[in-house]
């Protein structure tokens, strides 16, 4: 991706994708500026972040002006690559799985759910949301035959490292890994870990140890 390339902190780089779906809101309702206020009601990140985000790439607005929605908008298509499509592989079709192929990002034009996998025999060779599913066994051809680099895991963790070890053999470059597992691979393999029950018990801390205060409502 671009932002990679100007070496922009990573965090900065996780809200990029939040930006760019806000003024695309803002484009559709034909909106020409926006202030940074304005993006950090939407967002829900304060305003000086917006700004200091912003800033690794240059000049993008003017003071007292605020920014251009096209001129963002123009700029950061180009920045999260979003016209080139990203196929993207899903590994383990059980309910989480077939969740993701009925949704397909459909609201990302950069990345389709292009190819599926699975050991169930009653759904190898069918499809799910148009999505072709394959056996597992055909893994790493498919993968190969199909130039996908990108996978989201949603199998049952023991088989998780295995399976990971088979997309690296096929030259997986991502994987985004909704098991529990803690996976090895290399490092120029990169993978992103979602475990939506750690993600719930720490959303509940938070709730029980961190109450909203009367400033933050404001």
């Amino acid at each position: 991706m671009a932002q990679e390339q100007v070496k922009i902190p990573q965090a900065t780089a996780r809200r990029l994708p939040l930006y760019y779906r806000f003024l695309n809101n803002l484009h559709s309702q034909g909106k020409q500026r926006v202030s940074s206020a304005e993006l950090s009601e939407a967002v829900k990140v304060d305003s000086a972040t917006i700004r200091r985000d912003f800033s690794y790439f240059g000049a993008l607005g003017k003071k007292g002006y605020g920014y251009n929605v096209n001129y963002l908008l123009g700029f950061f298509r180009k920045t999260l690559d979003q016209d080139e499509l990203t196929k993207v592989a899903l590994i383990g079709v059980g309910n989480l799985g077939t969740a993701f192929l009925n949704y397909n990002f459909l609201k990302n034009n950069n990345t389709k759910i292009e190819i599926g996998f699975d050991v169930d025999e009653s759904k190898v060779g069918t499809a799910i949301g148009d999505v072709p599913i394959y056996h597992m066994d055909e893994l790493q051809e498919k993968l190969i035959e199909e130039g996908i680099t990108v996978a989201i895991l949603t199998v049952p963790a023991p088989v998780a490292q295995p399976i990971t070890d088979s997309l690296v053999e096929a030259n997986i470059k991502g994987v985004l890994n909704f098991t529990p597992a803690r996976l090895n691979v290399p490092p120029s393999i990169r993978v992103h870990h979602i475990d939506l029950a750690v993600e719930l018990q720490s959303f509940v801390y938070f709730l029980k140890h961190y109450p909203i205060t009367e400033k933050e409502l404001l």
